[in-house]
């Protein structure tokens, strides 16, 4: 049953590699737990007791609620499946209730300290310093994802219309805009690569000092590197980039709905996170400003 899911998930889903990989461990341990917990019990066959039983594991072992909540996802997950495919009749996670968990406010760079970085530091003038200043500029200026972004391909970007096709999850494409500065720094940046390895060869429009595509390691230590001389925040990574980009269109008034449908959310409740940083921004106004705060 879990392979049949699987192949379910890779071929007809097109789910990531990392959501297959997270859902394929969660229901290998769940299984591992139904053969100690209830020997001979088929993993198509199990109640929401032992759902709950396997919660109740989890959380004395010391799981985070975060993290037992998104086990719970992924049984939900299958056994709907199984349910749609007639492989049971009931689905037993329907009473099971996911944990009361406290979700961390989301991390993301100041205006100031992202104008001094992107505005005012003397990036090399060659491929590898436009290649750097490009990946911090999509990520801040479309806050598309860091899978979305090293597999972006040169075919995908729209200088014309400045607007970049983007490959999402789940591969739900949709075009996301950029503003009117990365159209010359793009220009230059290609000028550069082809100078670099002497034809503009590969696909991909971010690619490694080699010239192969860039990879999510590479990402990371990048951010770092130039986040690290700017500001003080505890993270400093890719996803960052995203949340303040959302963080600052929603503090510029944008609507969270179009904010939901540029970063690629399912449901507004995914992007419902980045009201909290406002609220807290007007709390901190008004107990600084208000007479009686």
């Amino acid at each position: 049953m879990i392979d049949t899911f699987i192949k379910f998930l890779t071929y007809e889903k097109r789910a990531s590699p990392y959501t297959i990989t997270s859902y394929h461990n969660d229901l290998l341990q769940f299984h591992a737990f139904l053969s100690h917990h209830a020997p001979g019990l088929a993993i198509d066959a199990a109640s929401h007791e032992e759902i709950r039983a396997w919660v109740v594991n989890l959380a004395n072992k010391k799981h985070k609620a975060r993290s037992i909540n998104r086990k719970i996802s992924t049984l939900r997950s299958f056994y709907k499946f199984l349910q749609h495919r007639n492989y049971i009749k009931k689905n037993p996670t329907h009473k099971v209730k996911a944990l009361k968990a406290q979700y961390p406010l989301p991390y993301f760079v100041q205006v100031n300290d992202l104008f001094n970085l992107l505005d005012a530091f003397d990036f090399s003038k060659d491929f590898p310093g436009y290649r750097d200043r490009l990946i911090l500029e999509i990520l801040y200026g479309t806050g598309i994802r860091l899978s979305e972004m090293i597999n972006l391909r040169t075919n995908e970007i729209n200088l014309q219309n400045s607007t970049i096709k983007v490959d999402g999850k789940g591969s739900k494409e949709r075009l996301v805009p950029f503003h009117q500065s990365l159209i010359k720094l793009i220009h230059k940046y290609r000028e550069e690569k082809k100078k670099y390895f002497g034809s503009e060869a590969e696909h991909f429009l971010l690619v490694t000092n080699k010239g192969d595509q860039c990879y999510p390691m590479m990402v990371y230590r990048t951010i770092r590197k130039y986040l690290d001389k700017f500001t003080t925040i505890d993270k400093r990574s890719p996803h960052v980039m995203r949340h303040t980009f959302a963080t600052h269109l929603l503090d510029n008034g944008a609507d969270l709905n179009a904010i939901k449908d540029l970063l690629g959310h399912a449901s507004l409740a995914a992007t419902q996170i980045y009201t909290h940083n406002t609220v807290e921004k007007l709390k901190t106004v008004f107990e600084q400003a208000h007479p009686k705060a």
